[in-house]
């Protein structure tokens, strides 16, 4: 047998020691659980959540959401008459009734200073009584009737036309819903803004009853 050399001899030592154990993977780092995200603040004007905005569908009864022009083209937003009694009532310058306004500015001078006012709102829709322009319906209802209280330019209050506001009023349940029958309907609105009762073209602004009704809301 030939001598082993001291190569082949450590050759083989290294043949038989075992292999060493391959080294275990790192753990992966851990990511810290991160928190939920915080809802966002809700921004100014912003109705809280379950609140509804006065003057939105389901507050049915609220009527003052609505911006109209006056008489003079300028836009008014209804809201601003919030905290005050407010009679809503549809005005011509041809009709029957129309002696009614001298009864009006009567009734609104009376109370205006307690917080109540009337809000005029010219139409054509019965009997076309009411042809005349913005313009002319305002000389006609100073010069004639000295009225001083708000009036609104021409709208329609029934038919395919009918104002958003009308539209509204015409949905309150029974008595107080329905279209205006004629020129010279009343809708008398609360301080809160929603409607609390009608009066038909005949009711006159010295009525007692509408009276009545009137200063019962003045007093609350």
């Amino acid at each position: 047998m030939l001598p082993l050399t001291a190569a082949v001899l450590v050759t083989l030592a290294s043949s038989l020691e075992p292999a060493a154990p391959a080294p275990s993977p790192a753990p992966a780092p851990q990511t810290p659980s991160q928190p939920a995200p915080a809802a966002p603040a809700p921004k100014q004007g912003d109705a809280p959540a379950g609140d509804q905005k006065p003057g939105s569908e389901a507050d049915s009864a609220y009527v003052l959401g609505f911006t109209v022009n006056d008489i003079d083209g300028n836009p008014v937003d209804l809201s601003q008459y919030k905290g005050k009694v407010v009679l809503i009532v549809n005005v011509a310058s041809k009709c029957g009734y129309t002696p009614q306004y001298a009864g009006l500015e009567k009734l609104y001078k009376a109370k205006a200073d307690k917080g109540f006012v009337i809000l005029g709102f010219p139409a054509n829709d019965f009997g076309e009584q009411e042809p005349g322009t913005n313009s002319e319906i305002k000389s006609f209802c100073t010069s004639k009737y000295n009225v001083t209280f708000p009036m609104f330019a021409k709208i329609s209050v029934r038919g395919t036309e009918q104002h958003p506001l009308y539209k509204k009023l015409a949905s309150q349940p029974k008595p107080i819903g329905g279209d205006p029958g004629w020129n010279f309907t009343k809708f008398l609105v609360d301080k809160q803004g929603n409607v609390v009762a009608r009066f038909d073209s005949k009711t006159k602004p010295e009525d007692a009853s509408l009276n009545k009704k009137i200063d019962e809301q003045l007093a609350k």
